[in-house]
C-alpha cells in the first residue's frame, strides 16, 4: 500500500499503541499541539526562504548620539566593564 512495506497492519498496530500510551482523552489535545506546531514550522520556513529572496538593506546608522540619558546597564557596557555604577547615595537628615 505504501512505499518501503508499511502496510495498512503496520499503520493499526502504531495507532493502537499511540491510543494505548496517550489515552482517548488525550489524543485531540496531541493533535492540536502537532498541527499548531507543524503550521509555526510552514510560516518559519517560508519566511526563511523569502528572506534568501529579498535583496539585503544596507545598515542605517545615525551619527546624532541619543538625547535621552542612558540606563545604568548602557553606561556599563560603554565603559567595557561588568561592573555596575556605585548607587547614588542622598544625604540624610
Amino acid at each position: 500500500m505504501l512505499r518501503n512495506g508499511l502496510q495498512l497492519s503496520h499503520i493499526l498496530i502504531i495507532l493502537v499503541v499511540v491510543l494505548l500510551l496517550f489515552g482517548a482523552n488525550r489524543l485531540p489535545g496531541l493533535a492540536k499541539s502537532v498541527g499548531q506546531s507543524l503550521k509555526i514550522f510552514k510560516s518559519e520556513v517560508k519566511d526563511l526562504t523569502s528572506d534568501d529572496d529579498k535583496p539585503a538593506e544596507p545598515a542605517t546608522t545615525s551619527a546624532a548620539p541619543s538625547a535621552q540619558t542612558p540606563d545604568p546597564v548602557t553606561r556599563t557596557a560603554e565603559r567595557g566593564t561588568d561592573v555596575p555604577p556605585p548607587p547614588s547615595t542622598s544625604p540624610r537628615a
